[in-house]
């Protein structure tokens, strides 16, 4: 395990290198730069513009611009926001990075205990009213969009009903403690519910399919004339095998929740990644977008790392060494 371990970690690098180039690469491919596409002062010199080019590295070749902006990253060094003057990239980053993780983990948590009993229940009980209910929940949440399943959310709960704030992270400034704790959780249920609609659909299909599948399997079947109860059937031979595919959806889930929350923490005015990489998106702000890219990009191959390693713990048989 520690040998397969290793060898994924130095696959990282070459991976690393592709994905910053193509981040680089989709940057510069982008029109213009932070100072075309605003209406500038016209008191002041174009020459002053023109300066802050130079100091900022936009005035050289593409190849020469990825060198130094590579080199700066591989020291942890993301440079200085474009719009927040004079803030550094880390600085920004690490401002609304537990907001976002918060939300992530809120709604993977909401998925999974979710799920994972449902989907459980509509494969022991088939075409019962739980599970024609579970599939059309199902579908509906494939195909409701996240933004309008938002929307809806905060009119009913939020503005009619007023059970729910609609924006923010937190109640005020100052707040610590327990109260702390509360108003983040508070603000956290309509955005978490938002964002794990879609994982929670797709999971509970998965989890009833597998399931299924596997309490037809020939190795459920001689547990069950060997006189085993239906308890132990299910937690101890089924469940496990079962598991595998969610553990797969959760690897990707690692960094597709964090991508995802873009969309969502713009609906809510979610102070985290997504709302900054999106004024940063309309700003221009290309350190900012490139860094953020390179983290989520950077999540997910941390996710499919785990994933393989939770593959040995569930399933005994899976070995790597």
């Amino acid at each position: 395990m520690y040998q397969y371990i290793i060898r994924r970690i130095l696959i990282f690098i070459p991976m690393l290198l592709a994905l910053s180039i193509i981040v680089f690469a989709l940057a510069k491919a982008a029109p213009g730069d932070p100072f075309t596409g605003k209406i500038l002062d016209p008191n002041v010199n174009p020459e002053v513009f023109e300066q802050q080019r130079e100091a900022l590295g936009l005035n050289k070749s593409v190849p020469e611009q990825y060198v130094n902006w590579a080199s700066r990253f591989a020291k942890g060094e993301f440079g200085e926001s474009i719009t927040y003057k004079g803030r550094s990239v880390q600085s920004l980053i690490s401002e609304r990075l537990g907001n976002t993780v918060r939300l992530g983990v809120f709604a993977l948590f909401l998925t999974l205990i979710v799920s994972i009993p449902i989907g459980i229940y509509s494969a022991r009980k088939p075409y019962s009213p739980l599970d024609y209910a579970a599939t059309t929940f199902g579908f509906m949440g494939l195909a409701i969009p996240n933004f309008f399943f938002g929307l809806v959310a905060i009119y009913f709960f939020s503005i009619k009903l007023g059970w729910f704030p609609s924006q923010g992270s937190i109640g005020g400034p100052g707040m610590e403690g327990f109260s702390e704790f509360m108003s983040r959780l508070h603000h956290l249920v309509l955005p978490g519910i938002t964002l794990g609609l879609a994982g929670t659909a797709t999971y509970m299909r998965y989890m009833r399919s597998e399931m299924l599948d596997v309490l037809d399997s020939d190795y459920v079947r001689t547990a069950r004339a060997k006189g085993m109860s239906e308890r132990n059937v299910l937690y101890k031979h089924t469940l496990r095998n079962a598991l595998i595919p969610i553990i797969t959806l959760m690897g990707f889930e690692f960094g597709t929740l964090l991508g995802g929350a873009i969309i969502t923490e713009q609906v809510f005015n979610y102070p985290g990644l997504g709302t900054l990489f999106i004024s940063s998106v309309i700003n221009k702000d290309y350190p900012v977008v490139m860094a953020i890219s390179l983290f989520l990009g950077v999540a997910i191959l941390i996710g499919n790392l785990l994933a393989d390693i939770f593959y040995s713990i569930v399933d005994p048989r899976i070995r790597y060494d």
